[in-house]
């Protein structure tokens, strides 16, 4: 994680999403390209933990109306990354009230990510598992947890802006987020033993 908890690789592109976000709001639409492609894949997996199959519909639902109201957007790239998580809950949630209106055969996804385990880093942990294999881990979690996790980890975003997308105060998220994170190492941790011991 980069300084104030915030993980590295979001912080190295708030800069240029910042700029291209501007760009975006005076119309240049190879600017509004480079944002989507900046936010998408975090928004993206964050939007699958909460709706699961159904992640790309509503993840291009929330893509129409931030389009539609980016004039309206006041903030650098760390605030847009938030503004497009909180659209983007929003429709997610809006999805989940209408699919329990309609239920489907297909169970609610938790989230979708991975943690280290005691000894690794979080970059060596993205490396070492696949999406899947994340999805099933986050899952398992309790959904404050899986959602703080999802907002920090892959969406990105600081303590207080997971907070706001989350209508909770930063100390809960940070410490749902913090809970989540121990419980999967502990899931990780436990695995691995298991698997050591089949051998």
């Amino acid at each position: 994680m980069g300084q104030g908890g915030e993980p590295r690789r979001a912080q190295a592109h708030d800069g240029d999403l910042g700029a291209a976000v501007a760009r975006a709001q005076e119309g240049d639409e190879d600017a509004f390209a480079v944002a989507y492609r900046l936010v998408q894949p975090g928004l993206l997996g964050y939007v699958r933990g909460l709706v699961g199959d159904d992640a790309e519909d509503v993840a291009s639902e929330a893509w129409l109306e931030i389009a539609r109201d980016l004039g309206r957007f006041r903030g650098d790239g760390a605030g847009f990354r938030g503004w497009t998580a909180t659209i983007a809950r929003h429709r997610a949630l809006d999805h989940l009230r209408r699919r329990r209106v309609r239920p489907q055969a297909a169970t609610l996804e938790q989230d979708v990510l991975e943690l280290p385990g005691p000894h690794s880093t979080h970059d060596q942990a993205l490396e070492s598992m696949t999406t899947e294999r994340a999805l099933d881990l986050v899952r398992r979690l309790p959904r404050d947890q899986a959602e703080a996790v999802l907002l920090r980890v892959v969406v990105g975003l600081d303590g207080p802006a997971a907070a706001r997308v989350l209508g909770k105060r930063p100390g809960a998220v940070r410490t749902a987020a913090y809970r989540g994170l121990k419980r999967l190492a502990r899931q990780l941790d436990e695995e691995a033993r298991g698997g050591a011991a089949e051998r």
